[in-house]
């Protein structure tokens, strides 16, 4: 009883920094995931305005042609 009251704060410390690692790991785990999460976002997001520009791009060549064709008429 006496060894367990003379290595009391050696043992309280031990504890304590199994317990500090332990948080200290689940940070890291919840980061690493934070951190795929964000990155598939990311390639979501970047999907979406590659899609974006290609429609923009689309309605840009027809309102080319339209302004064309308007112009060969009026030249006429």
């Amino acid at each position: 009883m006496e060894m367990i009251r003379d290595l009391w704060g050696l043992i309280v410390a031990a504890i304590s920094a199994l317990f500090w690692l332990s948080r200290l790991e689940w940070r890291g785990l919840q980061n690493e995931r934070e951190i795929r999460r964000l990155w598939a976002q990311r390639k979501e997001d970047l999907e979406r305005a590659s899609a974006s520009r290609a429609e923009t791009l689309k309605v840009l060549e027809e309102i080319q042609k339209d302004i064309k064709e308007i112009l060969k008429r009026n030249a006429k």
